[in-house]
């Protein structure tokens, strides 16, 4: 069934787009809106922060065993 025969019969259960996401394509799901992305990828920046740390902190003391725990 095509986009336009669902619409017509009734069966097209897709909702618009509100707020934001209607007025900035970039706004929208994977955009690049740089609030959006924030938003999106905010554990991700979480996990590399304290990874990150750990590895300076191994740097720093050379010892493995300190490290790790």
């Amino acid at each position: 069934m095509t986009l336009h025969k669902a619409i017509r019969h009734g069966k097209e259960k897709r909702r618009d787009y509100r707020g934001t996401k209607a007025v900035d394509p970039n706004c929208q799901n994977h955009g690049d809106c740089f609030i959006c992305q924030g938003n999106r990828t905010y554990h991700d920046r979480k996990r590399r922060s304290a990874a990150e740390d750990q590895i300076a902190e191994f740097a720093a003391t050379g010892d493995w065993r300190e490290a790790r725990d």
